[in-house]
C-alpha cells in the first residue's frame, strides 16, 4: 500500500528542492514532478517528491480525515498522546 500525503510548502530550496510542513515536521522533497508551485501551496509528497498541487480547502480536508483516524486509533487503543 503507497501513502502519499498533503504537505505546505515552506521555502523553495535550490535544485528543485523545498522544505515542506507535515502537522510541524519539517522535511525537504523533491519537486522536479511539478511546476508553478510556491510558498504557502499545498502538494501531495509520496516517497520525498511533489507529485501534485493540491487545493488549500482539499488538503484541509484530508488533514482533517488524518487527525480524526489517529484520534479513533487512540481511542481504541487506550493511547494518549
Amino acid at each position: 500500500m503507497c501513502l502519499a500525503i498533503p504537505a505546505r510548502i515552506v521555502q523553495i530550496l535550490d535544485d528543485d528542492k523545498a522544505l515542506v510542513d507535515v502537522g510541524g515536521v519539517h522535511n525537504e522533497i523533491s519537486l522536479g514532478l511539478v511546476d508553478d508551485v510556491g510558498v504557502g501551496d499545498y502538494v501531495i509528497v509520496h516517497v520525498g517528491y511533489a507529485i501534485a498541487r493540491l487545493d488549500a480547502d482539499d488538503a484541509d480536508r484530508t488533514l482533517a480525515l488524518f487527525a480524526q483516524m489517529v484520534s479513533q486509533h487512540e481511542e481504541q487503543s487506550g493511547e494518549i498522546h
